[in-house]
């Protein structure tokens, strides 16, 4: 059973940074797709950044810039820096894995980040 922890949330000022993690149980380079996706309070839940092993990240358009996905597959953790925070950034982040031809993917508890202005 695959398990995904995310970490790194908190309350933060309007303008600030911040950097979440996402550790893996397992190897991430054994993913075919990982992702960060977020939900905000009463609102569905929409992509942030899509992180295929093969091929180039993809950045949803709300992130305007800000968002930076890295990873370390030493550590099996994948990363979201997040600048400039509005907030409308408030909401919590959850990662994403799965394998192309398997019945599902897999889904941290998420990290709550609350952005005050």
């Amino acid at each position: 059973q695959v398990q995904l922890v995310e970490s790194g949330g908190g309350l933060v000022q309007a303008g600030g940074s911040l950097r979440l993690s996402c550790a893996a149980s397992e190897s991430i380079a054994g993913f075919d797709f990982m992702g960060w996706y977020r939900q905000a309070p009463g609102k569905g839940r929409e992509v942030v950044a899509t992180i295929p092993t093969r091929g180039s990240l993809n950045y949803a358009h709300s992130t305007e810039d800000r968002f930076t996905v890295s990873r370390d597959n030493a550590k099996n953790t994948v990363y979201l820096q997040i600048n400039n925070l509005k907030s409308e950034d408030t909401a919590v982040y959850l990662c994403n894995a799965g394998r192309i031809g398997q019945p599902r993917d897999y889904w941290g508890q998420g990290t709550q980040v609350t952005v005050s202005s």
